[in-house]
């Protein structure tokens, strides 16, 4: 079983692998922080004041509003264009002006964006369909249609030259949606129940619906504000489920739901009444339990109920504790447990089902390794499979359950991620898994563990020519100002000029323990064929080195992401790497909150900037419990209450640092109906740097007005925004074609 706490982020926060709901229902209503506020009256302006004329930029009106804390005071000029309701017109008027503006800029360019776009969708194989995987008598798969932007979920019975059945047409359901997206789809243990999650607001707050197989009739139960995930008992009419907060949207019930009977009479079988943790409910891979995890960013705990007694009582694998994070995944009889107790990179234990509570009765199956962190294990026949990371590359290693033999799964390339892929059977010895690198297109594999006979099942495709041999990836490590080593990874194309004369992204991300790893981008050749070099810098703050990588980079020692960023671009224009008047960033929600902290701190070192989705108001935002993921996050980031953590947090707040000093161009991006960082925090952003910046280097801001965190939902129209970011890095540039 992957870490689920690493699943939950992503899902919450990416892409990973995180949800929401307005938090307060008028836009009048003060922030519910511990702060004293006070608010200074203004006079309103109407909607169409805030236009500019001679494509002048918005100016955002001020309206003081104080935030006192510890005796601190903090003036807020841009407080008001926070609108829990969406609706405010005054806010819906500059946000449209904003996006106005940044047409207006990007006009000229508007050919330009188009080619780019039309080059990355030709790219994309239009009739695709996923490797089909059996469960008992079915074969599922997905695939793709021409020109339909959303997959068509099937089956067949038997074989795969059997008639196919449509399970589900998401083209068809997303019909007069301008957002659409299921999550999550489970079928039932007898294959006659489908069911499936589907959000139309982009909210992550999803609906369940299900779907009789064997009439082909929608069923009339139809489950509210779930995290879109569920568990079937064995009686293939119980439906285990998670129901978020009203007002955080963190999950936090499970519930009890039997087809057929009325929704409101569901049974809440477990509600997590600490704040901090997130709740998952889903079913072992044995298919034998329905587990329960609960988990905080510095804890776990996971409870199990047998599959075949829906209306029994969850039991507690181990009790939380501090500091302790495990995750479990059941094989005949036993619990394999990946924990972090006495080791900080994790090692795997066993232990009886039923006898886990006694740590002194767990059995170590692989020990703990300064120099390799452990993941997640998958339970094979005679196999123990570990996802893990050494020298910073993801891979495999298999264990022999009898034998004790050990063996790895890794390439030869300097850059790769490989994976564990679905494998829903146990009782096999044979594994798929997921593998791509930066110049290699995504692959699905299959490895019979015993001969180690490898066998390619899918490579996905590009429409037109690509020739991997044509570009060049390579991987190092940078001394950073503490002497830290930060490794980089690095793609360009070759033949295309001395790399010390071309335009140098660097993308990074840094929190979390989530990683970047290096994977094959479609749309990234559009800049690696117009000579960009592509850098990933694995800063701290993720788990690139282990865990200890990721201690380095949060709470009290968090500037450390930034610094090292910084030093890593700063290290490749040393070797000749980028050009130096040419260099940009990127990254993303707390990779967002990166590109704000350097932006004040080492902004110029930069021709541009994309801050997608940024977290950039810190300190406001983590004292606000009604939003969603504050209190969860509080071992992230720290909890500004405290005089320590508030006074750390402010001074690297990339919204409050914002001062009287050059700035580089940037592109902000952030999606009106946005549950993980709220729409308020780059609009706020956005308009103060606009105020501050003592150059005429452009501040844009892109409001996706149907759309969240994760951007459009289609597979084509993800990439307009996609063509239209690389539109603004080619324009800086210089490369007009």
């Amino acid at each position: 079983m992957k870490n689920l706490l690493v699943v939950l982020f992503f899902t919450m926060l990416l892409a990973c692998q995180q949800q929401t709901e307005s938090q307060r229902m008028s836009s009048d209503k003060e922030v519910n922080t511990a702060d004293a506020t006070k608010e200074v009256a203004v006079e309103t302006k109407s909607a169409e004041e805030i236009k500019m004329p001679n494509n002048q930029p918005p100016m955002a009106e001020k309206r003081p509003h104080t935030f006192t804390q510890h005796g601190h005071e903090r003036i807020d000029n841009y407080h008001w264009l926070r609108d829990d309701t969406r609706e405010d017109p005054d806010v819906l008027a500059y946000l449209n002006a904003e996006n106005d503006y940044l047409a207006t800029q990007m006009s000229d360019n508007e050919p330009f964006t188009d080619r780019i776009y039309n080059e990355i969708v030709n790219r994309i194989v239009q009739n695709d369909e996923s490797v089909p995987y059996k469960l008992d008598d079915y074969w599922y798969y997905s695939r793709y249609t021409e020109g339909q932007e959303y997959p068509i979920y099937a089956r067949k019975k038997g074989s795969m030259k059997a008639d196919e059945e449509v399970l589900i047409d998401v083209n068809e359901l997303a019909k007069g949606h301008s957002y659409y997206a299921s999550n999550n789809q489970s079928i039932s243990h007898d294959h006659n129940i489908y069911a499936f999650s589907e959000d139309t607001v982009s909210r992550r707050q999803y609906d369940l619906r299900f779907k009789d197989l064997t009439t082909g009739e929608m069923l009339p139960d139809v489950i509210k504000n779930t995290t879109g995930s569920i568990a079937w008992a064995k009686d293939n009419k119980t439906v285990f489920y998670t129901r978020k907060h009203p007002t955080t949207l963190l999950p936090y019930k499970v519930f009890r739901h039997e087809l057929g009977t009325p929704v409101e009479d569901d049974v809440m079988v477990y509600e997590e009444k600490d704040n901090t943790f997130y709740i998952a409910v889903y079913t072992s891979r044995s298919k034998d339990y329905i587990m329960l995890y609960t988990g905080a960013t510095t804890l776990t705990e996971v409870f199990y109920m047998p599959a075949d007694d829906p209306k029994g009582e969850f039991k507690s694998v181990l009790s939380r504790t501090p500091k302790h994070e495990y995750s479990v995944e059941d094989f005949n009889g036993d619990w394999i447990i990946v924990t972090n107790k006495d080791a900080l990179n994790s090692k795997v234990m066993k232990a009886k089902i039923g006898d886990s509570a006694d740590m002194s009765k767990w059995q170590e199956l692989v020990p703990h390794d300064d120099e390799i962190l452990v993941y997640g294990v998958e339970t094979f026949k005679d196999w123990l499979v570990v996802e893990q990371r050494k020298a910073g590359i993801r891979h495999l290693k298999a264990m022999n359950w009898e034998t004790g033999e050990t063996k790895l799964i890794q390439s030869d390339e300097p850059a790769y991620t490989m994976s564990v892929a679905y494998n829903p059977e146990q009782n096999q010895n044979t594994m798929r898994y997921d593998y791509d690198s930066l110049t290699q297109l995504g692959s699905v594999m299959e490895i019979d563990l015993n001969s180690d006979e490898k066998k390619l099942l899918k490579q996905d495709k590009i429409n037109g020519a690509y020739n991997s041999e044509e570009y060049q990836s390579d991987r190092f490590e940078i001394t950073a100002r503490d002497g830290a080593q930060v490794p980089v990874s690095l793609v360009y194309k070759k033949g295309m000029g001395q790399l010390n004369q071309r335009p140098l992204l660097v993308y990074a991300y840094g929190s979390y323990g989530s990683s970047i790893d290096p994977r094959f981008s479609l749309s990234r050749l559009s800049l690696l064929d117009r000579g960009f070099v592509y850098a990933i810098a694995h800063i701290r703050g993720s788990q690139a080195k282990g865990r200890q990588w990721y201690e380095d980079g949060k709470m009290f020692n968090k500037k450390n992401t930034f610094t090292d960023f910084i030093d890593a671009t700063k290290a490749l224009l040393a070797k000749d790497i980028g050009d130096k008047e040419r260099v940009y960033a990127w990254g993303g929600s707390a990779g967002g909150l990166l590109m704000g902290a350097v932006a004040n701190m080492d902004g110029m070192l930069y021709d541009g900037m994309i801050a997608a989705v940024p977290f950039v108001d810190v300190v406001t935002t983590m004292l606000d419990e009604d939003i969603p993921l504050t209190t969860g996050e509080f071992d992230e980031w720290g909890n500004p209450k405290n005089k320590d953590s508030y006074e750390y947090m402010l001074s690297y707040s990339p919204y409050d640092q914002v001062k009287a000093q050059d700035y580089p161009n940037i592109l902000i991006t952030t999606g009106l109906h946005d549950s993980q960082v709220q729409y308020w925090e780059p609009a706020k952003w956005a308009a103060k740097l606009r105020e501050k910046k003592t150059n005429d280097n452009l501040v844009l801001l892109r409001t996706n007005m149907d759309t969240g965190h994760g951007g459009a939902s289609g597979r084509f129209s993800y990439y307009k925004e996609t063509a239209q970011d690389y539109t603004f890095l080619l324009k800086l540039a210089g490369i007009k074609e």
